[in-house]
């Protein structure tokens, strides 16, 4: 997961344990623990609540998508077809996320 961020937000991964990892970013650091028992969300079913949920801005959404994917993301089966600048995405533990394009950030 630290390695995934550290691709999306930029920054080193430091501090890597078999249960832990800090990444240090320009905003500051960001710790990652393993959590025994995890269960991804279920959104948009309330099955499993999702457990956080963070909107990125970027200039081109489909054009970070196609960045992401290879690192473990994945398109969300859920998404509102008729927004172009909003795509939903799931990171390699199955946490959802938007992608928001730049020009259309201060609609969301």
């Amino acid at each position: 997961m630290a390695d995934f961020y550290a691709a999306l937000l930029g920054g080193t991964v430091t501090d890597r344990t078999a249960g832990q990892a800090k990444l240090d970013t320009a905003d500051g650091p960001i710790p990652f623990r393993a959590a025994p028992g995890y269960k991804p969300s279920t959104w948009p079913s309330a099955e499993v609540p999702l457990h956080q949920h963070f909107d990125y801005v970027v200039e081109d959404p489909h054009a970070a998508a196609q960045q992401l994917i290879p690192l473990g993301a994945s398109l969300a089966a859920h998404q509102n077809t008729d927004d172009p600048d909003l795509l939903v995405m799931l990171d390699p533990a199955g946490h959802p996320f938007c992608l928001i394009r730049s020009s259309a950030a201060g609609q969301y």
